[in-house]
């Protein structure tokens, strides 16, 4: 029993090398480093990158979806909406049904950056798969998918 345990009455927290909450943190630095190094010349936050990706792949959406799409709180989703829309990056309109609502789209210069950074960002998914395995990774991917149920 370590001196850790004898101060909680026996019991204790997993060890932090194997803690789910840290390992998931180390993950996602190994993950987000060459994905930052990837962005550094092109002006654009990982944040940034991601919803530009989701508008990409989703096409035009509601600020709510985007926001869950893209992984971030809806304040900083308006935030980062409005930098991109300063960069001529993204549109935003209000919906034709309810005007309260706006619709952001990705523009022609939003693409461009996607497509010049396509080798790379698929370099770095390749490499990922390399490393753990098609099937690991894809085992990976349904776990980490079971942790939106939590």
């Amino acid at each position: 029993m370590t001196d850790d345990m004898d101060k909680m009455g026996g019991r204790a927290l997993p060890s932090t090398k194997r803690s789910v909450p840290i390992a998931l943190i180390r993950a996602r630095e190994k993950v987000m480093g060459p994905i930052r190094e990837m962005l550094s010349d092109s002006g654009i936050t990982e944040q940034q990158w991601r919803i530009l990706r989701v508008l990409e792949e989703f096409g035009p959406q509601d600020a709510s979806s985007l926001a869950e799409r893209a992984c971030l709180l809806l304040p900083s989703q308006t935030r980062i909406v409005q930098t991109l829309l300063e960069k001529g990056l993204v549109t935003r309109q209000a919906d034709e049904k309810d005007r309260r609502k706006q619709t952001v789209a990705i523009t022609e210069a939003g693409r461009k950056i996607i497509l010049d950074k396509l080798d790379e960002a698929q370099a770095i998914a390749a490499r990922i798969e390399d490393v753990i395995g098609k099937k690991r990774l894809s085992e990976l991917l349904d776990i980490l998918d079971d942790f939106q149920k939590l």
